[in-house]
């Protein structure tokens, strides 16, 4: 029994569910990656791992939800880590290695992604158990165990944490009534399955061409010498989903940077910056070339801006995390709730450090084996603490992101490039001066290899609060789920690199020496980065738009303290006003559709007799609609790249773009609309 709660001891890391969770690792890990390089985003493998462990599960003895918990952390890790592509194989493309050396890769995913477990912790306080952000992905999961939990014989032990809010409930879960927890599971059952059905269905048949992936337009602005702009409106039911869950006012704020981005940015320095061609085309690398470095300044300074602000949740959670090891060390642990038991503060700080040892082994190896000898001294000392400091601000940074908008839409490759920016200034002021000429080359791949590190932290906390908010809500043990993600770390760590090297060798990347540009694929992020980091140390880098972008951040910071003075009038979240501008439309237009579409149907549940209830059912289907596209996206994935071809399942060709584009934007419409009015009439039903 537990000591505070009177709950039994649950089943919770077992080693069937790590089994289960490796196992799931493997084949999302390899589908993730191959899917980052080719489309140039990853997506959360949380909720896609959730409902195949609760499958595996429930035909299992004593299942509980927590042990689902634990199978979808180990997964998701691993999944998480799979965004070290957006750098790692930029060391290719610029030319210092020909594939993937197995041990030297390892190293930098799990030094880096134990390093991100670690600093999570502390950082769980701040921002999961203190905080009101939304972590859209984390709730998602949540709700879909929970609901998968509902159905169970024993409602009273699987359904424990149906009566866990959103936000919280300190004095722990109270057993819910038994036929109110099975209607209400019932219902919300329902509605993650066909939410799943039908996103699934509706992708499937985008697969296929039928239906446009987008609705998209480009154009020229003031005629023919005039600058271009467009939008891309990509029709995917878990986009749509992200904005319902993220609220109203993210959704605004990216829709403002959005408009920054394409309504005032590329048409002015596609004009600006004249070249011939199609709209499309000149429009894309206008937003490449300018705008998306602007993105970045903007990002840069909400980032330091949020950073301050955590200051003092931090220090709280810091206290909180030193007074758990005093209670350890005071044999008092007992007494405080499971949910706040953190892997002990000592242990944290200890691997912390060894993890510091391998990582000045491998700066060390870098510069040593590439002609940076002369200043191996500072480039291992200064690299470490350079990890050091900035693993931990982009941590911050990535959690608070990852809450605010979900890990599937954080800009990573945003932090990848604020971070190799760093790293290469500092080699130019501090290391270049002290080398011989012809250095540069050299330097650009010791920017890129310890940006890889950072980034391997980076891509774990973005992640992994996410999981822990899903933990906090479905009552489970946090040390030991921070056990489970340094599992799924270790697995990822070992599966990412054969599966790049395969990839590498098979296919190429786009820019690579001797790369076949008709095959290639395309690893967008690690093309750009590398290219910022020869920009940087060869003196050549767009500082006046990271500066414009700085400048507006500045601005948006100041007007969303005004809007704040007021207690419950809109806000402008500076961080989702630099998403917008930096992420592209095809991602932004449909999540601002989701936040409207998602505010209206809350209102309108608030007039009905049971609104608390049917606003709930909408986070159902939302969560639904994520799992549907998420779970097709891996298997066609994975079709991808065992058939070699784009479009596996193409029904028809391209003259059919125009048909494509009507049937799919009316079709997606008409099923919001069904679906919706479906969700407030069960609603009303249960009322």
């Amino acid at each position: 029994m537990n000591a505070v709660s009177g709950l039994p001891r649950q089943r919770e890391l077992t080693i069937r569910g790590v089994i289960i969770g490796i196992v799931i690792t493997i084949v999302f890990t390899a589908a993730n990656v191959y899917f980052g390089l080719k489309a140039g985003l990853t997506f959360s493998t949380s909720i896609p791992a959730a409902v195949i462990s609760m499958a595996i599960l429930k035909a299992m003895k004593d299942a509980t939800i927590q042990e689902n918990n634990i199978v979808q952390t180990v997964a998701s890790a691993a999944g998480t880590l799979s965004s070290i592509i957006f750098v790692l194989p930029g060391l290719v493309i610029v030319g210092y290695w020909t594939g993937f050396p197995f041990w030297t890769s390892v190293g930098i995913c799990a030094t880096g992604g134990i390093l991100g477990v670690m600093y999570t912790i502390p950082l769980r306080r701040a921002l999961v158990t203190d905080s009101d952000l939304p972590y859209p992905e984390g709730v998602a999961c949540a709700e879909v165990l929970k609901v998968g939990s509902a159905g169970s014989e024993d409602i009273g032990r699987m359904g424990e944490a149906e009566t866990v809010p959103v936000a919280a409930d300190r004095s722990g879960p109270q057993a819910p009534d038994p036929a109110a927890a099975a209607q209400a599971g019932s219902a919300g059952l329902k509605a993650v399955l066909w939410g799943a059905i039908i996103s699934a269905a509706f992708y499937v048949i985008v697969q296929t061409r039928v239906f446009a992936a987008a609705v998209t337009d480009y154009f020229r602005v003031g005629g023919a010498r005039g600058g271009a702009t467009g939008f891309d409106f990509g029709l995917s039911f878990a986009l749509f989903a992200i904005g319902h869950l993220v609220g109203l006012w993210v959704g605004v704020a990216m829709l403002v940077g959005a408009a920054i981005g394409w309504v005032w940015a590329v048409p002015y320095f596609t004009h600006v910056h004249w070249a011939a061609g199609a709209a499309a085309t000149v429009a894309q690398d206008g937003w490449s070339h300018y705008v998306r470095f602007i993105g970045a300044g903007a990002i840069g300074v909400a980032a330091i801006w949020t950073l301050a602000k955590l200051v003092k949740p931090l220090a709280s959670g810091l206290a909180g995390a030193m007074r758990a090891s005093r209670a350890r060390k005071a044999g008092t642990l007992h007494e405080l709730p499971r949910t706040e038991h953190d892997m002990p503060i000592g242990l944290v700080g200890l691997i912390s450090v060894i993890c510091f040892v391998p990582i000045a082994f491998l700066l060390w190896h870098f510069a040593i084996t590439n002609g940076l000898g002369a200043a191996i001294a500072t480039l291992v000392i200064g690299g470490v603490v350079f990890v050091v400091l900035l693993s931990f601000l982009v941590s911050a940074v990535c959690g608070y992101m990852a809450g605010l908008i979900g890990s599937s839409n954080s800009p990573l490759s945003g932090v990848g490039i604020l971070v190799v920016v760093v790293a290469a200034l500092l080699l130019v002021v501090g290391v270049k001066p002290f080398l011989p000429a012809g250095a540069d080359k050299a330097l650009v791949g010791f920017a890129l290899f310890i940006t890889a590190i950072v980034f391997a932290v980076a891509s774990i906390a973005n992640n992994n609060l996410q999981d822990l908010k899903t933990g906090q809500l479905v009552d489970a043990t946090p040390a030991l789920q921070q056990w489970a993600l340094v599992i799924g770390v270790l697995v990822g760590a070992v599966v990412i690199p054969p599966v790049l090297d395969l990839l590498q060798h098979s296919y190429g990347f786009l820019g690579a020496p001797g790369a076949n540009p008709a095959t290639a694929l395309p690893a967008p992020q690690a093309g750009l980065i590398s290219a910022l980091a020869k920009g940087v140390i060869t003196g050549a880098v767009p500082w006046d738009m990271i500066g414009l972008g700085a400048a507006i951040g500045v601005g948006v910071i100041i007007l969303d303290e005004v809007l704040g003075l007021t207690r419950k009038g809109p806000r402008l979240p500076p961080l989702a006003v630099g998403l917008g501008i930096y992420l592209p439309t095809s991602t932004t237009l449909m999540v601002v559709v989701g936040a409207l579409v998602g505010a209206w149907f809350d209102r309108r549940a608030e007039r009905k007799p049971n609104g608390d209830a049917t606003k709930q059912l909408g986070i159902l289907l939302a969560s639904g609609l994520i799992v549907g596209e998420s779970l097709l996206a891996v298997i066609f994935a994975g079709i991808v790249g065992f058939s070699g071809r784009q479009a596996p399942i193409a029904l028809v060709g391209s003259s059919f773009a125009t048909p494509s584009i009507i049937l799919g934007g009316v079709v997606f419409a008409v099923l919001v609309i069904v679906l919706y009015r479906w969700i407030i009439r069960m609603g009303r039903a249960a009322a």
